[in-house]
């Protein structure tokens, strides 16, 4: 290993990121999803993470809970993740975090300080590796958005109604801001992970709030602003705050689990490499004309386990590498890790996590319970009536974000079902004893991981690394 004992605070610089000396530094890398935010689809339990940990406790009891989770924190990435992706030639890691590891809700303002050991342990990981974080708040107290990736457990974005909420996150990112403002590993912070305002009106006096707040602590990290609904519109800035990289997110149309053939119709809409410039250069016209960075915070399609839909899911992301060459756009691929629908590596299908909860997660893709990862064909006979009685009986109802028939699915599938089969999960856990449990929680260690190997050879030619075996 090659160690790496400091690093140039990054900077904008016009259009470009660079480093103390001046030099052009274009980040590179993973998001760490499913980690210190836990997703639903990445580690296979259905719903939001605080319900999830909630089902789990209620089967084994806290000290047991508190063993499977901290050991699942510790294994999910050490030291051979950090190695890993220095391999391959990536030079950042995008960190998405959840609140509820600095910060309860019984007892808001009062910081956690065991919340950071994780996180300030995997920031020195990478920085021994050269490799820069960005710090993800991933979920905001009161959620942010309508999904399950802010752990919100209903389909209303609190955070944008209630003061309350607002002034935690302030805090917590003055608390952040002071922790961090003298770590040059730490390559800066994203601190609203695809926010979703449905009024537009709320989140541009936040930012404004937040950025002074932040920059009050910590003058010199670069600041990592998504864009409203779910960091696609830009309109809601009233200024372009300096030292600040506005972050769009890039996911392809035909790489979506719904996706068709590429090249080819998805949802009635021709997809190609065309397709492709286009909506980049729509996602990205805020910051070509403002003359800011350009940093694509998330992209990456999902794969089917098909070999022929699958190559054509890595000719998705090798155009999409190829734009981001052209363009001298920075990027973070999600995401790094999971059971297996889009990370470079997963738990062995043989190990004893998928061994124990294979079955059930294959029950919620015949369900399409999970969000990330569902056609919305799943269950149509069941769900396929309510959708004609709601476009019948209210055929102009556009439900924010994305209109109606979205929102049926999410309402019903996505929080009801999901909800629902939580017991499920949660069961499977009884009877474990502490071994069992800290095996589970080891399946998702490197060692103990297949890696899709196309994708990381995909991977390391474009950043001039190599993809160990």
């Amino acid at each position: 290993m090659t160690a790496h004992t400091s690093a140039p605070m990054l900077r904008v610089s016009g259009s470009r990121l660079t480093d103390g000396e001046g030099n052009t530094v274009r980040l590179r890398g993973v998001g760490l999803g499913g980690w210190m935010n836990m997703e639903n689809f990445i580690t296979g339990y259905p719903s939001t993470e605080a319900g999830m940990r909630q089902a789990v406790t209620s089967v084994i009891g806290p000290d047991r809970a508190a063993l499977f989770f901290d050991r699942l924190l510790t294994s999910f990435f050490t030291e051979e993740d950090a190695a890993l992706l220095a391999a391959l030639g990536t030079n950042c890691v995008r960190i998405p975090v959840n609140y509820r590891h600095f910060e309860s809700d019984l007892r808001p303002f009062e910081i956690i300080e065991e919340g950071f050991a994780q996180l300030d342990r995997v920031i020195a990981l990478l920085g021994e590796h050269g490799i820069y974080s960005v710090i993800d708040l991933h979920a905001l107290p009161g959620a942010q958005n309508q999904h399950w990736h802010s752990d919100n457990p209903t389909h209303v974005a609190s955070f944008w109604l209630h003061r309350h909420f607002q002034d935690r996150v302030v805090k917590l990112w003055e608390v952040m801001a002071d922790r961090y403002k003298d770590n040059p590993w730490v390559g800066g912070y994203n601190p609203i992970n695809e926010p979703a305002d449905p009024t537009g009106e709320a989140i541009g006096p936040f930012y404004d709030r937040l950025v002074k707040a932040v920059r009050a602590i910590d003058p010199h990290h670069v600041l990592f602003l998504d864009g409203n609904t779910y960091s696609t519109d830009f309109s809601v800035f009233r200024e372009v705050y300096e030292n600040t990289v506005f972050v769009c997110h890039d996911y392809a149309l035909a790489g979506f689990a719904h996706g068709g053939p590429y090249p080819g119709y998805t949802r009635g809409e021709w997809v190609d490499a065309g397709h492709l410039r286009a909506a980049f250069d729509k996602r990205t016209r805020f910051q070509r004309e403002t003359g800011t960075p350009l940093w694509v915070g998330e992209f990456g399609p999902v794969y089917t386990g098909d070999p022929e839909k699958d190559a054509q899911r890595y000719q998705i992301l090798r155009d999409q590498l190829a734009l981001y060459d052209e363009h001298q756009a920075g990027w973070s691929l999600w995401t790094y890790k999971d059971v297996g629908l889009q990370g470079l590596v997963s738990p062995d299908p043989a190990g004893p996590y998928l061994d124990r909860f294979g079955p059930f997660i294959a029950k919620k893709k015949r369900l399409g319970a999970d969000r990330w990862g569902s056609t919305m064909e799943e269950s149509a006979d069941a769900l396929e009536p309510l959708h004609r009685l709601i476009e019948t009986e209210a055929p102009d109802w556009f439900a924010y974000p994305w209109g109606g028939r979205y929102q049926t699915d999410d309402l019903i599938r996505h929080v009801l079902i999901a909800q629902a089969l939580l017991p499920e999960y949660a069961e499977l856990f009884r009877g474990l004893d502490e071994p069992e449990l800290l095996a589970l929680a080891d399946s998702f260690a490197l060692g103990n991981c297949v890696r899709r190997q196309p994708l990381l050879d995909l991977l390391a030619e474009n950043l001039g690394g190599s993809a160990p075996s």
